[in-house]
């Protein structure tokens, strides 16, 4: 057992870029289990991430007193101390359970159709010239999904994206060791989530007296009154904003980076061309060539051996889900987006009891996504060199920025 330097140096502020998979092998090879300069652990191997996302020995990333000395004590901080992902058990099991009830497999595949026909209204406009699919589908329809879910104007969703994305900024400095938090992003966070919550509070407390709605809130507001659970307000207040940063911002980007993944594995696109019914296994392959979320962070509970390195209660670990889900150890050629590869298990919705309740929906939509563009849109080819391509600059969050092609 060893707890010594580590003779590999890394920045997780490698991640931000277009391809972070050349640097993320050779860490995944020289030094798995690497420990940072401030004293985190990053985890590349697929064994070793699956396992400490499984395990009850890790939790929630960051405390209550951590974040508020992050972002003080405002709005910001009321969001990120109530977020499922920042709850341990019990108060997470109590509140995955409420929350749950409203995820239900049937609940989303009743989502099917309406998914399938707002999807072909945005394809409507995307043909005969170059067009920018970001801004023309993969990013209105989750967010039109997330809206209808919840039960949000579909006119007030545009807000909703401005204050996400400023908030997605912060939530990536609180998931990543030594990340700065500048006192302009911090407050444009603080902004932002103060008005997202201002908003949802008074849609909360109109909904209240009426629980009868198919929405997300009315069905959780009736179930904590059924159950006789306690559901604070302010949970569900939080939590709501939670559901629509992760159930947007991400799938938006997942299709994306999939999309990215087939056009240059020209072979794959036309294998789903061919076969559009093969859009789900697209899905799943999608979800490990690029997961559109490229870590998830736990702290130890307890001290925990990984492959002879001991990590002390407390210890802050790094699983990097995107290095995981290329190890070859785990994958053959795992560079290669192959759409018909078999016993697909990426470790992109996380695991254990923090495992993401929007995956069903995730991919439901992705697949939705594929499948049309698949049939509508066959001849898709980018327009620009892959290598132009605009990326988001952000360590947690993966995607690109525009994704400009010919149709």
């Amino acid at each position: 057992m060893t707890t010594g330097p580590s003779p590999t140096s890394f920045s997780l502020a490698e991640l931000a870029c277009a391809d972070p998979y050349p640097v993320l092998a050779r860490l995944r090879e020289r030094d798995p289990v690497h420990r940072t300069a401030d004293g985190a652990w990053l985890l590349t191997r697929y064994a070793d991430v699956d396992r400490v996302l499984r395990s009850r020995a890790f939790g929630a990333p960051v405390t209550r007193q951590s974040i508020q000395e992050m972002v003080g004590t405002g709005a910001l901080y009321e969001y990120m101390s109530r977020r499922l992902a920042n709850y341990n058990p019990p108060d997470h099991t109590r509140l995955r359970q409420l929350l749950g009830h409203a995820f239900v497999p049937r609940r989303m595949e009743a989502l099917r159709p309406w998914i399938e026909q707002r999807a072909d209204t945005l394809l409507d406009v995307c043909g005969g010239r170059p067009v920018d699919l970001v801004g023309a589908v993969l990013h209105p329809l989750p967010s039109l999904v997330i809206c209808e879910l919840i039960g949000i104007p579909e006119a007030d969703r545009t807000h909703f994206a401005e204050w996400t994305a400023a908030i997605a900024h912060l939530i990536s400095a609180s998931l990543s060791p030594g990340a700065e938090l500048p006192a302009a992003r911090r407050q444009a966070g603080e902004d932002a989530a103060a008005a997202f919550w201002s908003y949802l509070e008074a849609l909360v407390d109109d909904r209240r007296p009426r629980t009868q709605g198919n929405d997300l809130i009315s069905t959780l507001l009736a179930t904590v009154d059924d159950r006789g659970e306690r559901l604070q307000r302010e949970e569900l207040i939080a939590n709501m904003i939670f559901l629509f940063s992760a159930g947007h911002q991400t799938t938006r980007d997942q299709v994306g980076n999939g999309l990215i993944g087939m056009m240059r594995h020209r072979d794959a696109w036309e294998r789903l061309v061919a076969d559009p019914g093969l859009a789900g296994q697209a899905m799943e392959e999608a979800l490990r060539y690029d997961a559109s979320f490229s870590l998830q962070t736990r702290r130890a509970l307890e001290t925990v051996e990984i492959a002879g390195r001991r990590i002390a209660a407390g210890g802050r670990v790094v699983c990097i889900l995107i290095a995981a889900n290329r190890d070859p150890a785990r994958y053959a050629e795992p560079d290669r987006f192959m759409i018909d590869r078999r016993d697909i298990h990426p470790v992109s919705f996380g695991g254990g009891v923090h495992y993401c309740l929007g995956a069903p929906l995730a991919r439901i939509e992705g697949e939705i996504i594929l499948r049309r563009l698949a049939v509508r849109l066959p001849k898709l080819r980018l327009a620009i060199p892959g290598e132009e391509i605009q990326w988001r600059n952000d360590i947690v969050y993966r995607g690109p920025r525009h994704l400009p092609v010919t149709v």
